[in-house]
């Protein structure tokens, strides 16, 4: 990553942001394609990639043992980032806890983290919390043990002072038929954010079916969290 990326300018004096897309369960770096498109062909910077064991990525769920081990690809690129350099965070799904890890390990690399209709854990209860109050969804994903919930049953729970410190921005999709508005809507409740914003008419992937929607409430993250 080149350091002069950093405080670059686009266009009309805007600042250029980063934007890192975390997949959920199931899905790769590819569900990403349309919202990559339109916010490159703004000017911004974006990194979409495999989780472990998803998409492209070589590892088999098999060798893929622990949450950790999961997301360590995310990981590894806020660690690769340089000191002065922030990014928007974008979780989709499942992919809320990775960024929720994230967050709790690099939170002076993340300007705002952004969960799309994404799991959000909060910092009073283990990680599996929000996947226990809602197994219908558990049950309905093809490939559950990808939810590590025995490992996130016992891992720590994420701290105030780090994941507890990033401004926060939940997007609700109102027509999500897997992680439901009502569920979302609690999750807030549970665990208060910044901002919520609401994709109206969108189902549970809106890079897909809301992609210039979704852009747009992005865009003005971006501009608000700095």
């Amino acid at each position: 990553m080149r350091n002069r990326d950093i405080g670059e300018k686009m266009e009309g004096g805007e600042s250029k942001k980063h934007f890192v897309l975390v997949h959920g369960a199931c899905h790769g770096a590819w569900c990403w394609y349309k919202l990559s498109t339109l916010l490159t062909s703004v000017g911004h910077r974006v990194t979409a990639f495999d989780l472990a064991a998803c998409g492209v990525h070589p590892k088999k769920l098999s060798e893929v043992h622990t949450f950790s081990d999961y997301s360590e690809p995310l990981i590894e690129i806020l660690a690769s980032l340089p000191s002065q350099e922030k990014v928007i965070l974008v979780g989709h799904s499942f992919g809320g806890f990775s960024i929720s890890r994230a967050m709790n390990t690099f939170p002076e690399k993340i300007s705002a983290a952004v969960f799309v209709a994404a799991l959000m854990p909060d910092s009073s209860n283990p990680p599996s919390y929000v996947i226990e109050k809602d197994l219908t969804l558990a049950t309905t994903l093809i490939r559950v043990a990808s939810f590590f919930l025995e490992d996130l049953r016992k891992g720590p729970i994420f701290s105030k002072e780090n994941y507890g410190s990033v401004s926060r921005v939940y997007i609700v999709c109102d027509e999500d038929k897997t992680i439901t508005e009502d569920f979302q809507r609690w999750m807030i409740e549970n665990n208060p954010v910044k901002e919520v914003k609401v994709i109206q008419g969108s189902d549970h992937m809106p890079m897909f079916s809301k992609p210039q929607e979704l852009c747009n409430h992005l865009l003005e993250i971006a501009k608000a969290y700095p």
